[in-house]
């Protein structure tokens, strides 16, 4: 089997079990890499290769890396060839990195320096609902419903719905969009000249006006969402809610956010202090 037949085979896979695009592109490029490092045909591939592209090109990535490339190589080998490459090999124990969040005078900054009122209320829309870059692009106008200031993401990570609020701030600027987007005949909320947006577009976006705004921090759509969640926490929301509103499946997932929230532990009182 050619590499090219193996590849296409496994995109099929993927959309028959219904996987994320997310899913599908760093399948495919984890399949792709191994492809490229041993020159062998898929039904040749052994644990011994898997084990070589670990130790000269993989081994200095993150373990949240290393496990989703582990997985890929797992899912095409074991739905193709009825073989899995990755038998034996111990996977590394996930990290438990604190992400970045940025202030809210950082996300004033960030926000301001941002080119163009389309770009400053998809990027102040993410840090409002704390969405994930792939639910904003994927936002219909459809999925806003004003009269009643709420939205719906669909499907989202886990293939699961939920409800989010929109903001004052933002209602007015969302409707025009809204407006604009079906005197287009558009579908989704936002869009490019090219059509769909990408998640990298929003990423560019954030870059370039994290430089712009000399934020020192590294800034991704991404810290955004984290930014929503420890802000939320600050101002005394319970922890559930802000898990129903990340859509996270688990509590444990949120409680993250109570280990970088600066403020509240700066509340904290020494007992010294009641001496």
């Amino acid at each position: 089997m050619i590499p090219k037949e193996f590849l296409d085979k496994i995109i099929v896979e993927l959309k028959i079990s219904k996987s994320s695009d997310y899913t599908i592109r760093n399948y495919l490029r984890a399949n792709k890499e191994l492809l490229n490092f041993t020159k062998k045909p898929p039904e040749s591939m052994n644990i011994d290769d898997v084990k070589s592209i670990l130790a000269e090109k993989i081994s200095n990535q993150s373990s949240s890396s290393i496990i989703v490339f582990l997985s890929a190589l797992r899912f095409a080998y074991s739905n193709i060839l009825n073989k899995d490459i990755t038998v034996g090999i111990k996977r590394p124990k996930k990290e438990k990195k604190i992400p970045a969040v940025l202030t809210k005078e950082e996300i004033k900054r960030l926000i301001n320096a941002l080119p163009n009122k389309k770009s400053r209320l998809m990027v102040s829309f993410i840090y409002a609902c704390g969405f994930r870059v792939s639910e904003l692009i994927n936002l219909k106008v459809n999925d806003l419903k004003f009269e009643e200031a709420i939205g719906y993401v669909r499907q989202a990570k886990g293939k699961k719905d939920r409800i989010f609020n929109i903001p004052n701030f933002l209602l007015k600027s969302l409707k025009k969009q809204a407006a604009k987007q079906q005197g287009l005949d558009k579908e989704y909320l936002f869009t490019g000249p090219k059509g769909r947006l990408t998640d990298r577009n929003i990423q560019k976006i954030v870059r370039l006006a994290t430089k712009k705004a000399e934020i020192e921090k590294q800034a991704h759509p991404h810290t955004l969402r984290h930014s929503f969640a420890t802000h939320l926490l600050e101002n005394g929301v319970d922890i559930r809610k802000i898990q129903e509103l990340l859509g996270h499946s688990s509590i444990s997932t949120t409680e993250l956010y109570t280990h970088i929230s600066k403020e509240q532990l700066k509340s904290v009182k020494s007992p010294i202090d009641d001496l």
